[in-house]
């Protein structure tokens, strides 16, 4: 018997890129802090023989070419997470082009691969997201979060669980265009992994990936390379950004990665959907 599909995908990014660290009225003289947390997870990876997918800040392929080059190299998919890492939503339309655009651009040229898939910070999608991605080049989309309302955070839009043609989350995202949903907590409806991993422990997040597997859901999971390394003093930074980080979090990729799944990456699931039109699942009625 085959076992369940789950991807366990990367938002690579460092810890300065951090809306609570750009935010924050302290400074840390330490460059690149997360830059050990790829060598991490790209070990563990290749122990678990398994492959992911790397949500990359564009700026990456500038600074540290040689790194994304590694990821694409070991069989991994390169995708964008912008250029610079802004929110979308605070940007006008020529910025959010441009953040898009500059980051596929550079990422394509250094991983040598096509970058399809793209997931925006902080889950922050800009007007007319989809149709902007496809008119770009892009095929599929990782932003949306199933999740309930969490003040000031994200949540309480989308109930899509599994990857869909992105219409069924938009009505006016092109046919053809899919959005791969990251995984939530059934019933609880809260993530699976990201901060909760940190706050709620593995064993939680174990607990929803075998829920979602029951019901056909392949559970798409997140990490950040800044969550894997000890991080540096920085006043003004919340103290739940430092709750479980370092060492725990390098034992839970692995504990996550022993789990018996097939870990494959996130366009892959995406060439699961077929066909065009709205699926069953998409903008939720809840407020």
């Amino acid at each position: 018997m085959s076992q369940p599909q789950a991807a366990l995908s990367v938002d690579f990014e460092f810890f300065t890129h951090l809306p609570a660290y750009r935010g924050a009225r302290g400074v840390t003289d330490r460059p690149a802090v997360g830059l050990g947390g790829v060598t991490s997870l790209l070990d563990a990876f290749a122990d678990a023989d398994a492959s992911g997918t790397f949500f990359t800040v564009g700026e990456m392929a500038d600074d540290h070419p040689r790194v994304v080059e590694r990821i694409a190299v070991e069989g991994h998919e390169v995708a964008s997470h912008t250029h610079t890492h802004q929110h979308l939503s605070e940007l006008d339309s020529s910025e959010r082009r441009d953040e898009l655009a500059r980051s596929k651009e550079r990422l394509t040229a250094v991983a040598g691969e096509p970058v399809t898939g793209f997931r925006a910070p902080s889950f922050d999608l800009g007007p007319d997201h989809f149709r902007t991605l496809a008119d770009l080049g892009y095929e599929y989309d990782s932003s949306v979060v199933p999740c309930r309302s969490i003040p000031g955070w994200y949540g309480g839009e989308f109930d899509a669980e599994r990857p869909t043609p992105a219409s069924a989350v938009d009505p006016t995202a092109p046919d053809d265009f899919v959005e791969v949903p990251t995984a939530v907590m059934e019933r609880l409806r809260l993530p699976l992994t990201g901060t909760w991993i940190r706050f709620f422990g593995v064993t939680y997040t174990i607990l929803g990936m075998r829920l979602l597997a029951r019901r056909g859901i392949a559970p798409v999971l997140y990490v950040h390379p800044w969550e894997l390394v000890d991080l540096p003093a920085v006043e003004g930074v919340p103290k739940r950004v430092y709750v479980r980080t370092g060492a725990y979090m390098r034992r839970a990729v692995r504990r996550i990665l022993a789990e018996p799944f097939e870990f494959v990456t996130v366009g892959e699931l995406a060439e699961t959907v077929d066909g065009a039109g709205p699926a069953s699942a998409g903008r939720s009625d809840r407020s």
